[in-house]
């Protein structure tokens, strides 16, 4: 009952004007909360702008103190984490690799993140690493936005990432990374192919991640159901992965192949397998496949909502393009490139939509 009294009367309230003055008052509020506990930075002032403090007092169900204090705390991680010294230079290898970059923006001009972490980059490399590559890219994006954008999407490419756990912890840190310090910013979040036991790590994390209802997880399986079986061979049989396995004859099936059909190596190429019909029993990876955790409904609900990012996620990356996107002092000292080396890649994943 109270809250319906609220709800009526905050609607009379905007219908009068007043509203806007109210917020007005909490985001002042704020500011001068912070001010009053330690004075702020030239470049701290620009950061609780208005659009800022209203994302965290949002956050805090608009209490001034809890916001405040939020405020506070991202102000202060930002300088231990030395965000202001974040400078593509330090990230030339990934640059150049694609692991990270801004894919484009979707129709509501949403800046959309791709992440495309190796194996390899994942034994090498702690998530102290990572992180800062993470927030490196945020920023980015974040330079991107147009005025009145507040949000952004991630698409976690996990198609080379055969650790369902280094996955978990590399998701779950980034998830509260942006959760705790770009809060109301992310829009949705796409894991794309991950490892099989995944989704039954997630099963069991997601009630403690905060940002869980907006993280989706991808098969692009989901997507193969519309494409001609003829189109669909092909690609399959011309596809290559890290996570493929080497076999004698030097061919490479993937454990998408076989969920898909029952293969056998001819030479070097690949060949439906005809002798002595039978029922095979269905290996490990098709038992995971076939036991979904999500209802077919959910499945599809999942897939629609992945839909208007597929021609981001699948066009190939381009260097140059994204660092074009850089603005001082992200940008850093970027140096000359001819256009004879200008890379391009394309993921294991994206073989499916080309």
């Amino acid at each position: 009952m109270v809250r319906l009294s609220f709800l009526i009367t905050r609607s009379l309230l905007k219908e009068m004007g007043f509203e806007g003055d109210e917020d007005n008052q909490r985001v002042q509020s704020v500011i001068q909360l912070l001010k009053k506990q330690s004075p702020l930075s030239l470049k701290q002032e620009k950061f609780c702008n208005n659009a800022c403090v209203e994302r965290f007092l949002k956050a805090k169900g608009q209490s001034v103190k809890k916001a405040a204090k939020h405020l506070r705390n991202c102000l202060s991680w930002r300088d231990s984490f030395g965000l202001d010294h974040l400078k593509a230079d330090e990230f030339s290898h990934e640059i150049a690799q694609g692991m990270a970059y801004v894919a484009g923006h979707d129709d509501e001009l949403r800046p959309v993140m791709i992440f495309r972490i190796t194996q390899e980059y994942q034994k090498f490399h702690s998530q102290k690493l990572f992180n800062r590559l993470l927030v490196f890219t945020l920023e980015v994006a974040i330079q991107t936005m147009a005025k009145n954008v507040e949000q952004f999407v991630l698409l976690f490419d996990a198609s080379l990432c055969r650790s369902a756990g280094g996955l978990m912890n590399m998701l779950i840190g980034s998830l509260k990374i942006v959760g705790e310090y770009y809060p109301g910013r992310l829009h949705k979040a796409f894991v794309i192919d991950p490892p099989p036991l995944f989704s039954y790590l997630w099963k069991g994390v997601r009630p403690f991640v905060e940002l869980s209802p907006i993280t989706i997880t991808i098969s692009s399986l989901d997507f193969e159901e519309s494409a001609g079986l003829d189109d669909l061979t092909r690609l399959r049989f011309n596809s290559s992965s890290s996570r493929f396995s080497e076999s004698k004859l030097g061919a490479k099936i993937s454990h998408l192949n076989v969920r898909s059909r029952s293969l056998r190596v001819v030479g070097k190429g690949f060949l439906p397998e005809t002798t002595q019909p039978r029922t095979p029993k269905p290996s490990f990876f098709v038992q995971i496949h076939s036991s979904s955790l999500f209802s077919r409904s959910r499945v599809e609900s999942s897939t629609k909502s992945f839909m208007p990012y597929i021609k981001l996620y699948r066009q190939p990356y381009d260097e140059m393009i994204y660092r074009s996107k850089m603005k001082p002092p992200l940008g850093g000292l970027i140096s000359v490139v001819y256009p004879h080396i200008t890379r391009t890649h394309v993921s294991h994943s994206q073989r499916f939509f080309i």
